[in-house]
Parts: structure tokens; C-alpha cells; sequence
């Protein structure tokens, strides 16, 4: 069975809206939906029953986006119930792994034409009620959050797998010897080169608004912030501790989707490819340094495409903390980071969780596409300890 060339057409998000934000009043499957819709849109010679498959990636899936964003994304979107969906939860990499599974659906052959992406609501992460161990409990109940993190953590658990998130980008600026300031410069960069992307227009082809939702670029970008204002921000997990508020990604609603196709797929959208999947790679990692994930994803994505850090065009590394960041690029000293999210990350732009990857992957593919040429990777790190990569090639 030979190997078929993977082709992203196309890719889409929204804009990313703060917790609590512009976008809170809207359900994760309509978010889902709006994307997967724009992005048929915008390709009128498909015909949307031929797409295959859609597959999204999900972190939460204990709300709205229950019993199958993906399908249900398929449905309010008005595709033919023909078109099947499936959702997929590899935590802070869903969306990206979503693309990566598309991919390899097409790849092999089982598809010509899928949509991948992926959706988080994390102001409407539901609370959640376990079921009492026996009938008619007499005591109080406890609610769980599912927005962020760990809850109803299995004891069996080693204590120090099972730290806050922040805490694991603590160790990760420990083992590296990050300090505040170089983490507060890191962040205020990523505001900066996401102000100026969007000023000078460079989301206008890749995010598509939500109709009846005054929210016209990424909520959470400061352009106005400082190394000052940063360094007024107490720590938020240890008294003496180095991350903020302001050098972590926020909590954010949005979605993403990408159009995947082979050649045959290809020549039906009637489109020039923005990019071709090259290779992929996932790898683990001990849970509390989760932060660290990347490094080794990245290294093995690329030797599997036979390129080297030197061949980069872009590298979106989402920020889920400036220290992981750092800590990242702490171990890879041959990596120019001039390439390194070069339109602004994840601390300026958000981190919807099962989004983020697909924004990632979409937002290398239109770099590369407006590049004209090159080699690029989407990475992420992944809360209890994983890490993905996928490089993509114009």
C-alpha cells in the first residue's frame, strides 16, 4: 500500500476570547460548527459530502461539547448527515491531534478529503458531581470544576506527578534557572508581535469572526503592557515563585478547523495547497515537568522528515507558560528563535485547550504559504506529561 501525499487546503479560527469574555455566550459545539462552515465556505467547488471524515480535538468534553463535539459540529453546521465525525482528547494537544489523525486517514488512504480542528469553552467548562458511593448520602457533596487541571485525581497517583500546572513551570524555570524577568520579557514580546500581526493584517486570511459577536481580534492581547505592569503581578502558585498572571497563557473560548485533502481531493477543491504534512511525532514525559514535552517531539518529527532545526522556517511552540517556553529553548541551542512565533503566541493570543493545536497547525500552514516556500513545526507540551509535534512543507 504506498503513502499518499497530505495537502492542508486550507485553515480558519476564531478569534480567541478571554474567560468571561465575548465569546462566553457561546456553546462550544456552535463554536465548532462556525469554523467547520467557514471553512466550507470557503471552498465552493466542494462539494461537502465528499468530505470523509471530521475529526476535533476536545479537552473538557464534560458540558456542552459532550456526546461527540465533532458529529454534532458536522450537524448544526448543515453538512450531509452523510459526513461522519469523531472526537478526539489528548488534553492540551486535542486539536492538534485531531489534524495529525486526519492526516493519517488520508495518508492511508481510508480518506480523501477530511476537516480537522479542534474547540474549547473554558467559560463554559461545566462543574461536575460524582455519584455518591452508596444511595442517599447524608453529608455535603463536593462540586468539581473542569476547567483547568486536575480534579478527582486518582490516589494511586505519586504526589509529585499530580502538581498544579503552575507548579510544573516552576520546576521547569528551577531545573533551567529561568528568572522572572527574562520570563516577563518572554510574554511581553508575545503581546507585541501579536499586536503588530494584527495591525498589519496578517490574521485577516485566517480568522473568521462569530456573527453577532463584537470580538474583531484576539481578546486577550495587551498592547499597552510593560515589563512594569508585569512586574507588579504577585506569583500566582508559590510566594516566591517566578509565574504570573501575566507570563501564563489565559483560559479562553474559540476554535479552529483545517481542510485536509490528497491529490484527488485536492483537484475537487479547485485550491492551491497552502502546505503538505511531512511527519509527526509524539512523545512522554515524567507529568510534572509536562512543560518540557516538546523538546523531544520536535527533535523526532524532524529526523522523521530528514530536516533539522536550521531548516526552519516557523516554529509555533504554544506558550502555555513563558518558563516552559524558555525551558524548551533551553534545550535546543542550534534553534534560531527569530522563528519561533514570530506572529505572537499563546500568553498573548490564548490557549482554548482542544483548540489550540489546530491554531498552531493552521498557523504555520499559512505562514509557510505566505512564504512561499519552507519547512515548519506546531508543537505543543500537554498537561500530565506529553508532547506533539507535527512539520509541515511548502
Amino acid at each position: 500500500m504506498s503513502i499518499r501525499d497530505v495537502y492542508i487546503v486550507d485553515a480558519v479560527r476564531t478569534p480567541i476570547g478571554k474567560f468571561g469574555g465575548a465569546l462566553s455566550s457561546v456553546r462550544p459545539d456552535d463554536l465548532a460548527a462556525h469554523v467547520v462552515k467557514a471553512l466550507v465556505d470557503r471552498t465552493p467547488e466542494l462539494d461537502p459530502a465528499r468530505v470523509d471524515d471530521v475529526v476535533f480535538g476536545d479537552a473538557n468534553g464534560a458540558g456542552e461539547d459532550n456526546r461527540d463535539v465533532a458529529r454534532m459540529a458536522v450537524l448544526l453546521a448543515g453538512l450531509p448527515v452523510s459526513v461522519p465525525g469523531v472526537t478526539v482528547n489528548r488534553l492540551c494537544g486535542s486539536g492538534l491531534e485531531a489534524v495529525i489523525q486526519a492526516a493519517r486517514a488520508v495518508a492511508l488512504g481510508d480518506a480523501s478529503i477530511a476537516i480537522a480542528g479542534g474547540v474549547e469553552s473554558m467559560s463554559r467548562a461545566p462543574w461536575v458531581l460524582q455519584k455518591p458511593e452508596r444511595a442517599f448520602p447524608a453529608g455535603h457533596q463536593q462540586l468539581h470544576s473542569t476547567t483547568l487541571g486536575w480534579r478527582m485525581t486518582n490516589p494511586r497517583m505519586p504526589a509529585e506527578w499530580t502538581v498544579q500546572l503552575g507548579e510544573g513551570a516552576e520546576l521547569v524555570a528551577d531545573k533551567h534557572g529561568i528568572g522572572r524577568e527574562e520570563q516577563d520579557a518572554f510574554a511581553l514580546a508575545s503581546h507585541r508581535k501579536a499586536a503588530e500581526a494584527w495591525a498589519k493584517g496578517l490574521y485577516d486570511g485566517e480568522v473568521v469572526g462569530y456573527e453577532g459577536v463584537d470580538l474583531a481580534r484576539d481578546e486577550c492581547i495587551r498592547d499597552t503592557t510593560s515589563m512594569e505592569a508585569l512586574a507588579k503581578l504577585k506569583p500566582s502558585f508559590r510566594p516566591d515563585g517566578t509565574v504570573t498572571a501575566g507570563n501564563a497563557s489565559p483560559l479562553n473560548d474559540g476554535a479552529a478547523a483545517l481542510l485536509l485533502v490528497d491529490e484527488e481531493g485536492l483537484r475537487a477543491t479547485g485550491r492551491e495547497p497552502l502546505a503538505r504534512v511531512r511527519a509527526s511525532a509524539v512523545t512522554g514525559i515524567e507529568p510534572q515537568l509536562f512543560g518540557l514535552g516538546p523538546v523531544e517531539a520536535v527533535q523526532r518529527a524532524l529526523a522523521k522528515a530528514d530536516r533539522s532545526f536550521g531548516d526552519l522556517t516557523v516554529l509555533e511552540l504554544n506558550e502555555a507558560f513563558a518558563a516552559q517556553s524558555l525551558g524548551c529553548l533551553a534545550e535546543w541551542p542550534e534553534l534560531d528563535p527569530a522563528v519561533v512565533n514570530p506572529r505572537g503566541g499563546a500568553i498573548a493570543i490564548g490557549h482554548p485547550l482542544g483548540a489550540s493545536g489546530a491554531r498552531l497547525a493552521g498557523a504555520v500552514a499559512h505562514q509557510l504559504a505566505a512564504a512561499g516556500s519552507g519547512t515548519g513545526v506546531a508543537a505543543l507540551c500537554i498537561g500530565v506529561g506529553q508532547g506533539l509535534a507535527l512539520v509541515l512543507e511548502r
